[in-house]
């Protein structure tokens, strides 16, 4: 990307070339080495345990991350959330995606059918039979093939359908239409991936899989696809082998809350994904004794699941307002202008507060790259 014309400190937040202590704050940094080992420790992961991989592009909503998931990392395509969110990614060449939710709206419809071209394989998710009329009603009117995927209701109690019987009616619907094509289940169980004490985790991915197997088996004459699966049980969902695809998507940046919980090293000895994203953020005050007051608050970070730390154990961010964070320094050892990483609890939100990644490698910035679906949740 040309960003000659760009000024840094108005529109962007840093240049190439320039060392990270130049960097205009607060901003999102990725360190590419870690970043880089992230994705191959995946790449392997998916290799030795023959399962197809399908990053979730709604955590770092960038085009240049999914193009280096895909060209480097072992993915075959992305997930997205929204239909605008789809929309940007289709728009920067992405050939694979599948949104994994329910596109209802007649007028988002009408575009889903459209942006599907011989090129490009696009699905989405059903649970209802009046959602796989009208999808079949637009691809129709566009002349469009839509893959199909019914969510399964595994334990998440959002969207999804639980009963057998209503899911054998809608394989038999969506079978019948000629613009639609049922490629399996979606059966992701988000509330599991945070569960902090391993063995819990591990009893709930058991009951969770159990049953999705019985799911598999229930239909295996339809030879179902399914998919699903989160960053924070990947090891053990895919150690169950029901999976056909993954979609995890925290692991390339992880967060503060992701990376407190352990995993088994028996199932995925490469498991040990680290921090890549961080708010580099700068003091602003020293006013407070033994406290310092930066300029990365809640207009920066995202704390749905937690304040930020720090990489400095000595250093403790306590408090947050719109745009002022404390942070604790007993030892007084900040002084003003001086930069800290903080770790957002939650990297997803936190992603979408920003325009760009100012990706550095050692203490250079060596690329800038846009926050490309920023704020599109339409």
């Amino acid at each position: 990307m040309n960003l000659e014309s760009f000024e840094v400190g108005f529109n962007i937040p840093a240049k190439v070339g320039m060392d990270v202590d130049e960097i205009q704050t607060p901003s999102l940094i990725i360190d590419y080495k870690i970043f880089e080992n992230n994705i191959l420790k995946m790449k392997e992961f998916v290799l030795n345990n023959n399962v197809k991989l399908r990053p979730h592009a709604k955590m770092h909503k960038s085009v240049d991350v999914a193009k280096y998931q895909i060209d480097n990392g072992g993915a075959h395509g992305i997930c997205c959330q929204k239909l605008s969110e789809a929309e940007i990614f289709v728009r920067a060449g992405i050939k694979d995606i599948l949104i994994t939710n329910q596109i209802t709206d007649a007028f988002k419809l009408e575009r889903l059918a459209k942006i599907v071209s011989k090129e490009l394989k696009i699905g989405c998710c059903v649970d209802n039979e009046e959602n796989i009329i009208n999808i079949q009603k637009a691809a129709e009117r566009n002349n469009s093939i839509i893959d199909i995927y019914i969510e399964y209701d595994c334990g998440a109690n959002r969207c999804g359908v639980k009963s057998f019987n209503e899911i054998n009616e809608l394989i038999k619907m969506i079978k019948k239409m000629a613009n639609l094509n049922f490629i399996g289940f979606q059966a992701y169980n988000g509330s599991i991936q945070h569960i902090e004490d391993h063995k819990t985790r591990q009893i709930q991915v058991k009951n969770t899989c159990n049953k999705i197997r019985e799911l598999k088996d229930t239909f295996i004459k339809h030879s179902p696809f399914i998919t699903g699966v989160g960053t924070g049980c990947f090891d053990l969902e895919v150690n169950e082998e029901v999976y056909d695809e993954i979609q995890v998507g925290s692991y390339a940046f992880m967060d503060a809350h992701y990376s407190s919980l352990k995993h088994d090293r028996k199932l995925n000895n490469s498991n040990n994904f680290e921090n890549s994203l961080f708010i580099l953020t700068g003091v602003m005050s020293k006013a407070l004794q033994k406290h310092a007051v930066v300029d990365a608050g809640l207009k920066s970070i995202a704390v749905d699941s937690g304040l930020p730390k720090t990489i400095n154990s000595e250093l403790e961010y306590i408090k947050c307002s719109d745009e002022h964070g404390i942070i604790a320094d007993p030892d007084n050892i900040l002084k003003i202008n001086d930069k800290i990483r903080l770790i957002p609890g939650h990297c997803d939100p936190t992603c979408n507060l920003h325009d760009w990644y100012v990706v550095v490698k050692d203490t250079k910035v060596i690329d800038l790259w846009p926050v490309s679906a920023r704020g599109f949740s339409f």
